[in-house]
C-alpha cells in the first residue's frame, strides 16, 4: 500500500524520536520503502534524521541517501564526521559516491578518501573524479558484471557471483578479452541454460554492440540510450577497454537536472535555488535577468518617446502597443523553445541553419497572414482602414522577424557553446519588445506619411 506522509504522522514520529521509541520506529518507519523513508527524513531536523538513518541497514542507507533532496543531503552529510562520510560512501555505487564527494573541498576529499577502509572502492571513486561530470566518464559506475571470452560456463558463474556482491542491479554481462577490450554482451538466460563446459566464446553476442566513450557528452549518451532503447550501456576508453557502465536511472537523473536547469534559465533564474535558500540568494539568482528586462523596458520607452510626435497626431497607435509587444514575445519564445528542445535531444534531421530559418519563417508567414487579417478587422473598428493596414502589416512583419530571431539566437548560442536555453526567456522577449515597437512605429510613420 502506498504511504502518504501527513503532519499528524510527523508529529507522532518526532515525539517517538524524542522518547527514543526504537521499536515503534522499526514497526512504522523502517518497514517502509526507502523512498518513503527519504521523504520523511526530508521533513526532519538533522539530529532527528540521523537518529532514524543509523537504525537502517547499510544497503538501505545508501538508497535513502540518494533519494534525499540534494540540499537536505548536503546538510545531512555536513553534520557527519569525516569517518561517517567515508563509511557512507563505501555503501554507494561508485558514481553516486563520486558525485557526492565532488561537492566537497579538495582538502575534505583527501580526508574522506584516506578514511575509507575499502581501497578498491576508494580507487574507483578517485578515478571517476578525474572525468567531467557531464561526460560518460562522469556518469558511469565502476560496478558491472564481465566475463572473459575463454571462460567456460561453470567458471563464469562462479566469477559472476563474486562480482555481483558489488552490483546492485544486473542488466548485462559484458564479454572482454585478455586486454579487457569489450567484445560483446552475454545473455544471462543463455548462460544459465548452457552446458557447464561451454565456452563464453560460443554464447556471447558480438554484432551491433552499442557502447559509448568516456569523453562522450551526457547528451550524446542520453541520445544513444533513447535511440536503441537501452537500460544499460557499456563505457569504453580510446582503446576500447571496458571501464564502466551507465544505467537508465543515472541518465534519467541527468536529464531531469538539465531540464530543471533549462527551465530556470528560461524563466530568468541564473543559479540553482535550494528550498531553504536565503532571501538574498533567491533575489541574487533572479536579479540579472530582471535588470536586463529593466534595461529592455527602458529601451522600449526610448523607442516610444522617439515617436512621440506620431502618437500625438495618431493617438490610436498607442492602443496596439501591448498587442505588438506581446505577439512578438510569444512568437519568439515559441520558435526558440522548439529549437532548444531539438538541440537538447541531439536531433540531427533539422538540416542546416538556413533550413531552420526558412522553416520558422514559413511558419511565421502562415501565422502572420492569418493573425494580420484578424487584427485588420479589429483595428478598422477602432479607427479606420488606414489604422487597420498599419497594425496588420506591423503585426505580420513583427511575427516574421520574431520567428526568425527566435530560431537564430539559440542556434548561435549553441554554436558558441553557450546554453541555448538562455534564448527562451527574458532575452528573446526583451529583444522582440524593442524591435517590435520600432517596426510598428516605423511602418505607422510610413503609411501615415508623417
Amino acid at each position: 500500500m502506498r504511504f502518504e506522509l501527513t503532519k499528524d504522522f510527523l508529529d507522532i514520529l518526532r515525539q517517538k524520536i524524542a522518547e527514543q521509541e526504537i521499536l515503534w520506529i522499526q514497526e512504522n518507519v523502517l518497514v517502509l520503502h526507502f523512498a518513503d523513508v527519504a521523504e520523511i527524513l526530508d521533513k526532519l531536523s538533522n539530529e532527528e534524521a540521523k537518529f532514524i538513518y543509523f537504525l537502517v541497514d547499510e544497503d538501505t542507507q545508501a538508497d535513502i541517501l540518494m533519494e534525499l533532496d540534494e540540499d537536505v543531503r548536503d546538510r545531512f552529510l555536513a553534520s557527519l564526521t569525516i569517518k561517517e562520510i567515508a563509511d557512507q560512501l563505501e555503501n554507494l555505487d561508485s558514481n553516486d559516491a563520486a558525485d557526492i564527494l565532488g561537492e566537497l573541498s579538495e582538502d575534505k576529499i583527501q580526508e574522506v578518501i584516506s578514511q575509507m577502509d575499502d581501497d578498491e572502492a576508494a580507487e574507483d571513486i578517485v578515478d571517476l573524479l578525474n572525468y567531467d561530470e557531464d561526460t560518460a566518464g562522469g556518469l558511469m559506475q565502476k560496478e558491472f558484471l564481465q566475463a572473459h571470452i575463454d571462460w567456460p560456463v561453470n567458471r563464469t558463474i562462479v566469477e559472476l557471483r563474486k562480482q555481483a556482491e558489488d552490483v546492485e542491479k544486473v542488466y548485462n554481462i559484458f564479454v572482454v578479452d585478455d586486454s579487457n577490450r569489450l567484445l560483446g554482451v552475454l545473455s544471462l538466460k543463455r548462460l544459465l541454460f548452457s552446458n557447464v563446459k561451454t565456452k563464453i566464446a560460443d554464447l556471447y553476442q558480438s554484432k551491433n554492440i552499442i557502447s559509448v566513450n568516456t569523453s562522450d557528452s551526457a547528451e550524446e549518451v542520453a541520445a544513444v540510450m533513447e535511440k536503441y532503447d537501452l537500460v544499460s550501456v557499456p563505457v569504453v576508453d580510446y582503446q576500447n577497454k571496458l571501464v564502466g557502465r551507465i544505467t537508465l536511472d543515472d541518465i534519467v537523473d541527468f536529464i531531469k537536472e538539465e531540464a530543471d536547469k533549462d527551465f530556470q534559465l528560461a524563466t530568468g533564474i541564473t543559479e540553482p535555488i535550494e528550498r531553504d535558500a536565503s532571501i538574498w540568494r533567491v533575489a541574487r539568482a533572479r536579479l540579472p535577468w530582471l535588470i536586463i528586462g529593466l534595461l529592455g523596458g527602458t529601451l522600449g520607452a526610448k523607442v516610444i518617446s522617439g515617436f512621440e510626435g506620431s502618437i500625438t497626431q495618431i493617438p490610436a497607435l498607442a492602443f496596439f502597443i501591448p498587442l505588438i509587444t506581446a505577439m512578438g514575445g510569444n512568437v519568439g519564445v515559441q520558435s526558440s523553445a522548439i529549437v532548444v528542445q531539438s538541440l537538447a535531444r541531439g536531433t540531427k534531421d533539422f538540416g542546416n541553419i538556413f533550413h531552420k530559418l526558412l522553416r520558422e519563417a514559413a511558419v511565421g508567414l502562415f501565422n502572420g497572414v492569418l493573425l494580420a487579417s484578424i487584427i485588420f478587422v479589429i483595428a478598422y473598428f477602432f479607427g479606420n482602414a488606414q489604422l487597420g493596414f498599419v497594425v496588420s502589416i506591423s503585426l505580420f512583419t513583427v511575427i516574421i522577424f520574431a520567428a526568425v530571431i527566435g530560431t537564430l539566437i539559440p542556434l548561435v548560442l549553441n554554436h558558441y557553446k553557450i546554453d541555448p536555453a538562455l534564448a527562451t526567456g527574458p532575452f528573446i522577449t526583451t529583444l522582440n519588445d524593442v524591435t517590435g515597437l520600432f517596426i510598428y512605429f516605423t511602418i505607422g510613420m510610413l503609411l501615415y506619411g508623417l
